[in-house]
């Protein structure tokens, strides 16, 4: 339980039904790694809340501190690739290395299952061996399969999707209905080091040095302005670099000069590529992939940053063992380095790799 309306409900159905319950909290970030105090620490408020639900719905309740787990699997690889220029997806891999990784190895025994607030289903293979598969839920709009696409076929097996048949109106009734402490709490968003009231470059200016390069408009060739570090900017977006007679948009980054390169026009035919190449490749049956080694492919949907439409393509076996070749039906734009591409089959997701590459 986290501490918001959608763990809080899943722990209100669970509750009606035949369960042997009890909730655990995860501490995944210690503020006294940045300030020295937990005064004012956002975990506190989150742990009380969850301690008032589980009260209310008589469920045992513990906390389980894995600040060191996120900080080693989860926060310091990302730092190392912000700084390299590439944006990392933290919530793809804390799930996997953390809720789905550190977590189940906490709970120890094998009888042990997980439920969680994640708008996503399961599925089952229809033949022997029975195999779990991780499914969209029937809200699309707030479908969170692309977060869980690296998680373990081992813990996917062993966890419960309660919210998959469920809306976010839905649940906000049940929250009300069921007169929940938390079901007036407004959604959490960001990222759970950061936090809502600062802004992203100012935190990671707190554990990255500047490193100033130059921008550099791609059409001309000129240098038009400044970056403090090649983190600060994100492929396709706004550059905000004033003095132009038109908005600047993030078309690449050489690491190699620390340069960032822009064009003029958020439809500038720079901005769009053909596909991706992606490293890290790990698909939710490992043993039992799609044949992408035909030579025409497999046909499939992806996504290449979470809240987009899926696009059609066709997947590949990359150049190297462990990559996959996506090759996009039509052009599509802002494609980060570092972020996570899912794929789907239909509604049924099949795995996920860091993008290393466009073509």
């Amino acid at each position: 339980m986290s501490g918001g309306v959608d763990s809080s409900v899943i722990a209100g159905l669970l509750s009606r039904e035949d369960y042997d319950l009890s909730a655990i909290f995860m501490r995944n970030w210690d503020t006294r790694d940045e300030s020295g105090t937990d005064q004012g620490c956002e975990w506190k408020k989150d742990w009380a809340d969850v301690q008032k639900v589980c009260k209310s719905l008589d469920i045992p309740v513990k906390m389980v501190d894995l600040s060191k787990d996120y900080w080693n699997r989860v926060f310091a690889p990302c730092l190392e690739s912000w700084e390299a220029g590439v944006t990392p997806n933290p919530d793809v891999w804390c799930n996997k290395e953390v809720k789905f990784g550190a977590l189940m190895k906490e709970l120890a025994t094998e009888d042990t299952w997980i439920a969680t607030g994640h708008y996503a289903n399961k599925g089952w293979s229809e033949t022997e061996p029975y195999r779990p598969k991780l499914l969209r839920p029937l809200d699309h709009t707030k479908d969170q399969t692309y977060y869980l696409a690296a998680m373990p076929e081992k813990s996917l097996a062993r966890t419960l999707f309660p919210l998959a048949k469920y809306t976010k109106v839905q649940v906000k009734e049940m929250a009300a209905k069921w007169d929940l402490p938390t079901a007036s709490k407004p959604e959490s968003m960001g990222l759970c080091f950061v936090g809502e009231k600062r802004r992203f470059d100012q935190f990671l200016s707190e554990y990255l040095r500047p490193r100033p390069g130059r921008i550099v408009n791609e059409e001309t060739g000129q240098i038009i302005s400044e970056h403090q570090g090649l983190w600060t900017l994100t492929v396709g977006q706004n550059a905000r670099i004033p003095g132009m007679p038109e908005k600047m948009f993030v078309s690449r980054k050489d690491p190699t000069t620390n340069s960032i390169y822009v064009v003029p026009g958020a439809s500038n035919f720079r901005l769009y590529r053909n596909g991706i190449v992606a490293r890290g490749w790990t698909w939710l049956w490992a043993d039992s992939p799609p044949p992408v080694d035909r030579p025409e492919g497999y046909r499939a949907q992806m996504q290449h940053r979470y809240r987009m439409d899926s696009i059609d393509c066709t997947i590949k076996s990359g150049p190297e063992p462990g990559t996959i070749r996506i090759e996009f039906d039509k052009p599509d734009k802002a494609i980060t380095s570092g972020q996570v591409a899912v794929v789907w089959d239909g509604d049924w997701c099949l795995g996920c790799g860091y993008i290393a590459g466009t073509f």
